[in-house]
């Protein structure tokens, strides 16, 4: 039997929704499947012999201009843009309920990020229309997810407070590690995918990588626009922004805006030596001594080098080709001591800091 979270919202496994999709329910009227396969014959796949029947309303894909956020930034997605977002059909007995399908896997280094606003959507519509139950497989991390996310939206709970709180209800539930941390990433963000946000730009990057480290194709498109050509200068809307840019020191060309920059916390860097102690007698000067002496920034569309799918290279400036710095998908250690993981390096010496 589905636990009962909220008014009209109900958490449960594959076996929940087959017996209802093959029954029918008095308190069910909406059905959001978090499942491996979208497709309504995982459930014949499941249990054999279980046949149900389906008519489709529409399928939407990451690159659909549908699955855009409110600002437009659908395009930021680290999802593959002919990746399937979700399917919506009527299902079921008499094809009576309304079932969303979102294709996720319970793995760690699964993107629920950029699921998430489709189906907190879903089920808000849902509860206003009727009930609707969100399952899983077996109800305990994705279906979990999904409604702590709704519920810290909903209710402006932290991540810990959502899961206690729908542990209240059913007591199995657990996301798994790599979940919980986008969930408080979703946090962070104000309840909300700010794909604006340093904290999403740094996931993207993160889920850049591991693609990359799998063997995937780089898609530059999912790079961060280049602030050097005016049509893009435009749409970053730079004018109304009077914050730091970085252009090439040889020739002028802006290469990143602050926005681009990801920031990371200083390490010991090389105060973590003897050596580095001795030497400096005046304690005053280590804090500018110190300071790191490069930028990084999230891949941007100029870099055609990291397009071309090496592990690590040159970054050129697109304009003149003087060095501005080095890439590595590995990873680069600043020089305050912190490992970077992809890097994308600006050396403070090769670029001009002037505002915009």
């Amino acid at each position: 039997m589905p636990y009962l979270v909220r008014e009209h919202l109900f958490i449960g496994n594959i076996g929940d929704a087959a017996e209802i999709l093959q029954n029918g329910s008095h308190d069910i009227t909406h059905i959001l499947s978090v499942l491996s396969s979208a497709s309504i014959s995982f459930f014949s796949e499941w249990r054999s012999g279980l046949s149900i029947p389906s008519k489709e309303i529409r399928k939407v894909y990451a690159g659909d201009s549908g699955s855009e956020d409110a600002s437009g930034n659908g395009s930021n997605s680290p999802l593959s843009p002919d990746k399937l977002l979700y399917s919506l059909e009527y299902a079921g007995k008499d094809l009576k309920f309304v079932r969303m399908a979102v294709p996720l896997r319970d793995m760690e280094n699964e993107d629920l990020l950029d699921y998430l606003d489709v189906c907190l959507d879903f089920i808000e519509d849902s509860r206003k229309q009727g009930s609707v139950l969100v399952h899983c497989f077996a109800g305990v991390s994705r279906s979990a997810a999904i409604v702590a996310a709704y519920l810290m939206k909903s209710e402006q709970l932290s991540q810990e407070d959502a899961i206690e709180s729908l542990r209240k209800s059913c007591e199995t539930v657990c996301p798994n590690d790599g979940f919980l941390e986008q969930l408080k990433m979703f946090e962070q963000m104000g309840f909300k995918v700010d794909r604006a946000s340093p904290i999403y730009k740094r996931f993207r990057l993160k889920v850049l990588g591991d693609s990359y480290n799998r063997g995937g194709k780089i898609d530059g498109s999912k790079f961060g626009a280049d602030p050097g050509l005016p049509a893009e200068k435009n749409s970053t809307n730079i004018e109304a922004s009077p914050s730091p840019a970085y252009r090439c020191k040889k020739c002028r060309r802006l290469v990143a805006l602050q926005e681009n920059v990801l920031d990371h916390v200083p390490g010991e860097g090389e105060t973590c030596f003897e050596w580095y102690k001795r030497r400096s007698g005046n304690p005053l000067n280590r804090s500018s001594e110190s300071e790191c002496s490069s930028i990084f920034v999230e891949p941007l569309r100029w870099m055609t080098t990291v397009e071309e799918g090496a592990l690590e290279g040159k970054l050129s400036c697109a304009h003149c080709e003087a060095r501005l710095g080095y890439f590595n998908w590995s990873g680069i250690q600043c020089s305050c001591g912190s490992w970077i993981t992809p890097a994308f390096q600006l050396h403070k010496s090769r670029v001009d800091i002037s505002t915009v």
